[in-house]
């Protein structure tokens, strides 16, 4: 089965490849077809809220399987008006680029004495037609509590900036620095086990 997932960012689109890659999925992105617009006015007040809203969305002007996912940051005791949600990239109105997104939150760690604990919560919205939408956000497709720094990392991931600020809190290591065995993959489990049970008996 081909399904579009609703993003123009190729890391993300690569790394949901390498998730679904047992699956019998053919995984595209937005830059694979011709759209008139992708733009979507995301105006939901939680990542479940944006998920759908894409998805949505894009199947009204494609016609064909979607997804869409949508992250949420939220950092353990900061002021109200400095947390992120599902602003992640938005600052002020402003998107940010990788880069300005690395000072932005290693300003906040600086601000609060160098670290900061801080949890991403995501959310997906399958649509593969107009009788069969499914959604979720929960703990299966979130991560575990981890630590932003001031200090990042010399390493880049293009596309996951924050990567470069993230610190896994037991073990105290960048995950930039961490083998797949040392990170686990928690989140991917709980991507490939919503397609299964999405898809499961479906016939396209």
């Amino acid at each position: 089965m081909k399904i579009l997932y609703g993003t123009t960012n190729l890391a993300k689109l690569e790394s949901m490849r390498k998730t679904l890659r047992e699956l019998d999925i053919e995984v595209i992105g937005l830059n694979s077809i011709t759209i008139k617009s992708d733009y979507i006015d995301e105006t939901g007040n939680n990542p479940l809220e944006n998920a759908r809203i894409k998805a949505l969305e894009y199947y009204k002007k494609v016609k064909m399987p979607v997804f869409s996912c949508d992250s949420g940051l939220y950092i353990r005791g900061i002021k109200e008006e400095q947390q992120p949600g599902v602003y992640v990239r938005r600052v002020n109105g402003k998107e940010l680029t990788d880069e300005e997104m690395i000072e932005y939150y290693g300003e906040i760690a600086r601000e609060n004495g160098g670290q900061v604990f801080a949890r991403y919560e995501n959310a997906i919205c399958l649509v593969l037609d107009e009788e069969h939408i499914y959604e979720y956000q929960g703990n299966e497709i979130s991560s575990d509590e981890f630590i932003i720094v001031d200090k990042p990392h010399p390493r880049r991931n293009q596309g996951f900036p924050l990567e470069s600020l993230s610190v896994e809190k037991n073990s105290k290591k960048y995950y930039l620095d961490m083998d797949r065995k040392e990170k686990g993959d928690k989140i991917g489990d709980g991507f490939r086990n919503f397609f299964k049970k999405c898809l499961l008996g479906y016939k396209d």
